[in-house]
């Protein structure tokens, strides 16, 4: 069960934008501050809507040994979604910038230098992914006890986010190196975050539906 749950939350972790803010965040004023405020945004959404979920999937009953087949059949849906998506994106070419084009709410908010700008940024970003939702489907629906439901929550949570507490733990101990890198790193997810998106959309979609096929199979 941990595996499995495991598996769908490094999907969902696999985010461009998350990791483009981390890099914007490292060239602040104050970059330690900003960035545990942009996780603490990101880990609050995600613990609740990983709780939300939960509740949710165990109102409906998807937790129980028959519903096996609306399990599956779940997976299968949000695997198309994602799959769609990525047709969807696929078809749209990234627009070159325009001066004088209004920027978005979440490029706005990170110009913003305070504190509450920053765990808004965590708590728009991290609103749930089909991957996300998986994840905690796996766990909702396993046969497991509520300290290793809360375990496999937890664990979720912490891959999720990853690409924010592994980059501050890395400038905590070599501030010039990791940013420095991660400068790198955002010069080419600027370039390539539109193919970057498609690609992990389409990866996952191929994942979940796979996983519903076989579980309905």
């Amino acid at each position: 069960m941990i595996l499995q749950a495991a598996g769908f939350a490094v999907l969902s972790a696999l985010s461009p934008p998350a990791l483009l803010v981390v890099a914007v965040y490292l060239s602040s004023a104050r970059p330690r501050r900003t960035l545990a405020i942009y996780l603490a945004g990101a880990v609050t959404m995600t613990v609740v809507l990983g709780i939300v979920l939960l509740l949710v999937i165990h109102a409906g009953g998807f937790n129980h040994p028959h519903q096996r087949q609306p399990r599956y059949g779940l997976r299968l849906g949000l695997g198309v979604i994602a799959v769609s998506a990525s047709l969807v994106l696929s078809r749209r070419k990234p627009r070159p910038p325009r001066p004088d084009k209004k920027p978005g709410v979440i490029a706005r908010l990170m110009n913003h230098p305070a504190p509450i700008a920053a765990f808004a940024v965590g708590l728009l970003l991290f609103a749930p992914s089909v991957s996300f939702i998986a994840a905690i489907q796996v766990i909702a629906t396993a046969k497991a006890s509520d300290a290793l439901t809360a375990l496999a929550l937890v664990i979720v949570v912490l891959i999720d986010v990853m690409f924010i507490w592994l980059p501050l733990v890395l400038y905590l101990a070599a501030p010039e190196a990791t940013t420095r890198a991660l400068q790198a790193a955002n010069a080419w997810l600027r370039a390539h975050s539109h193919v970057l998106t498609v690609l992990l959309l389409a990866i996952a979609g191929a994942v979940l539906i796979g996983n519903g096929i076989y579980g309905l199979v």
